[in-house]
């Protein structure tokens, strides 16, 4: 099993450095792992002049699973646009046709009081966002910035979508529900766009296919309130590239903090790329501050997803489920009064609790 480690800018090195830990203590227990470090985002402009050298692109596309860090700061705002460190991030999706982007959102249940919601709106939430993620206005042309005949500054981007790629998104998002709870609910803003009017006779279409799956349909701007007034009404939710950039973020808080969602990007074969769903945090680089878990459970989505072994994944889950009933946490997760462990504490921690779940 070969895994490019990609641990990009801010806190990236530190929660990657702390998986890495976890993929070193498993390979102690004779998994057969390789793994070869490479710079994406700022730390690629600044090695190789752009955010995504040639040779780590080439490293990613030879290996079987990509782990990445995050990317991104402050240092980095003044280059232009297609020099700037998220370039390197969406380049790589698109160069290695990572479309269908999975997003969990589960509450630990010793994490609901570190929901922004009422413990009893969010216990037991367990919910999929099925992201695409190589479309729409991220991707679409023409795209820029001109000068109105007012002499105004403009800028534009254009939101655009295939039929076939919204169907093959619509049949990641009914497989993942009929794997689940076999609800899928389908959001989009068909009362205003016509790209999402397309989206919504795709997905209804594909839909008939999924007979056993029950299919709703749903307006972001009303998602996004039901997801905070609700959210355990919802199963799996498939939605285009940008509505799905938001909600997941959104979903993260109910589960008591972003440091806490791990994602899994995938090709058509099931190769992918794993990363936390939260940024490059510079303000609490190199404090050792930062919560790895998502980072980690990255790791267990990979070894689910790409390799197959759910064994594994189920192993580091088990132990990040362990720390977190020790009641070991980093400050994101801490209420009031808890004393907060560092990044390496976490981590070590998690590896700690490995050890009790040997591979059978």
């Amino acid at each position: 099993m070969k895994i490019a480690i990609l641990p990009g800018d801010g806190i990236g090195p530190e929660i990657v450095g702390e998986a890495q830990k976890v993929l070193a203590a498993l390979a102690a227990d004779g998994l057969a792992l390789e793994t070869e470090s490479a710079p994406i985002g700022g730390a690629g402009y600044d090695a190789a002049g752009q955010p995504l050298p040639d040779a780590t692109l080439a490293l990613a596309q030879r290996c079987d699973a990509v782990l990445l860090g995050a990317v991104g700061g402050p240092q980095y705002d003044a280059l232009p646009r297609a020099l700037r460190p998220e370039q390197g991030l969406l380049a790589i999706r698109k160069h290695m046709r990572l479309f269908a982007n999975l997003r969990p959102a589960l509450l630990y249940p010793e994490l609901a009081a570190s929901s922004t919601l009422k413990a009893e709106v969010v216990a037991g939430l367990d919910l999929m966002v099925v992201r695409e993620l190589t479309g729409d206005i991220y991707f679409g042309e023409p795209r820029g910035r001109r000068t109105t005949p007012s002499g105004e500054a403009e800028g534009f981007d254009t939101m655009r979508y295939a039929e076939g790629e919204i169907r093959r998104i619509a049949k990641v998002g009914f497989e993942t529900a009929r794997r689940r709870q076999r609800r899928l609910c389908s959001v989009d803003k068909a009362n205003v766009l016509d790209t999402s009017i397309l989206w919504r006779e795709v997905v209804t279409a594909v839909g008939r296919d999924y007979p056993d799956v029950a299919l709703t349909h749903m307006y972001v701007d009303n998602a996004a309130m039901q997801l905070v007034r609700n959210p355990k009404q919802f199963d799996v939710i498939v939605t285009g590239n940008m509505f799905g950039d938001i909600l997941s973020d959104e979903a993260s808080m109910l589960a008591g903090s972003i440091g806490m969602l791990p994602s899994a990007s995938l090709d058509a074969e099931g190769k992918g790329l794993y990363e936390p769903i939260h940024g490059s945090a510079p303000d609490i680089a190199g404090k050792d501050k930062a919560n790895p878990l998502a980072t980690i459970l990255s790791v267990a989505m990979m070894f689910r997803h790409t390799f197959a072994r759910a064994d594994v994944a189920d192993r580091i889950e088990g132990a990040v489920r362990a720390v977190l009933a020790q009641g070991l946490r980093t400050g994101d997760i801490a209420l009031a009064g808890e004393r907060a462990i560092g990044t390496r504490g976490m981590g070590d921690a998690v590896v700690a609790a490995l050890a009790t779940r040997k591979r059978g």
